[in-house]
């Protein structure tokens, strides 16, 4: 019977544990997911890069040091993932690596934000996340290979103006560790990475939003600080390196597992007082989605969803 590294034409004398297997990353045509699977190639990777934008994507990859595939891809759409991961195998064989790290950010009150957009950041971090999974766990149970799903801090404890995403980050998490119940026991890690405070375009949008720029300017000096994406890549590659349970970005986080708790009470708190502070007309200013990324992918959404139509006279 063959082995799982002779199936994926891993060389036995490789140098490094993840040398000559595949990795997919969602989401990796800029921020966390670019400067991981930037990471993953250094370390001898084939990688196939997924994404909204297939010229930034093109572009990232221009760069990288081991064979790359771009694969234009919505994780919403299920038949898509798969035919992405049929083209995988194909060219690279299959899977051991797949990091479910694409994600997009609305802010805003509820009531204010628009409801397609609202389902649209749970359908992107939540249901893409699944349907990631769905398309590549096959190739990862012949390979015994470890799935990475990037959470977040949000899971903690959920912040005000940012429903959407606080709820399907609470969600992913949770899938993952279900799905780490189910899958484990075949040889298939999973992990799940909780990230904090990154220096994307995200963090801009966030800190326009008064209620969330107090959130955070209220915060230790220590969990206020922004992180590179290059940072933060170093800290899930090196989970990944372990097929680790639970990877922290910062490290630090992981002390604040058993406070868990209390961080509901503390969030609204804080957000209480400056909830007062604002005015109806200032916190909606500025409702809608977050960052380069989620603009893209908010565009593309849209110009294929056609319009729905009214109610016949």
């Amino acid at each position: 019977m063959q082995s799982a590294a002779t199936r994926t034409g891993i060389a036995a004398t490789s140098d490094s544990p993840l040398s000559g297997r595949t990795a997919v990353v969602t989401g990796a045509a800029r921020g966390i997911g670019e400067a991981l699977a930037r990471r993953l190639s250094g370390a001898g990777l084939q990688v196939a890069l997924l994404g909204r934008e297939a010229q930034t994507l093109r572009a990232a990859a221009s760069a990288f040091t081991a064979p790359t595939l771009c694969i234009e891809a919505d994780v919403t759409d299920q038949d898509a993932l798969d035919r992405a991961a049929e083209r995988i195998a194909d060219r690279f064989g299959d899977v051991s690596v797949v990091v479910a790290n694409a994600g997009v950010a609305a802010g805003g009150p509820f009531l204010a934000t628009d409801a397609d957009l609202w389902r649209r950041v749970v359908d992107v971090n939540l249901l893409g996340a699944a349907n990631t999974a769905r398309a590549f766990l096959p190739q990862l149970l012949r390979t015994q290979g470890y799935f990475l799903q990037v959470a977040s801090t949000a899971a903690f404890g959920s912040a005000p103006l940012m429903s959407a995403y606080c709820a399907s980050k609470a969600g992913a998490e949770s899938f993952a560790q279900a799905l780490r119940g189910e899958v484990e026991g075949d040889g298939v890690g999973v992990g799940i990475a909780y990230v904090h405070w990154t220096g994307t375009d995200m963090i801009d949008g966030m800190d326009d939003h008064p209620v969330l720029r107090a959130l955070r300017a209220r915060q230790p000096g220590f969990a206020r600080r922004v992180h590179s994406p290059d940072q933060v890549a170093a800290w899930l590659d090196a989970g990944v390196r372990r097929r680790a349970h639970s990877v922290y970005a910062p490290p630090w986080l992981r002390w604040c597992q058993p406070l868990r708790p209390l961080f509901p009470t503390l969030v609204t708190r804080v957000a209480r007082r400056e909830l007062r502070r604002s005015s109806a007309s200032e916190l909606a200013a500025h409702t809608g989605v977050m960052g380069a990324g989620g603009r893209a992918d908010w565009q593309a959404y849209t110009a294929a969803t056609p319009p729905q139509e009214g109610p016949s006279t």
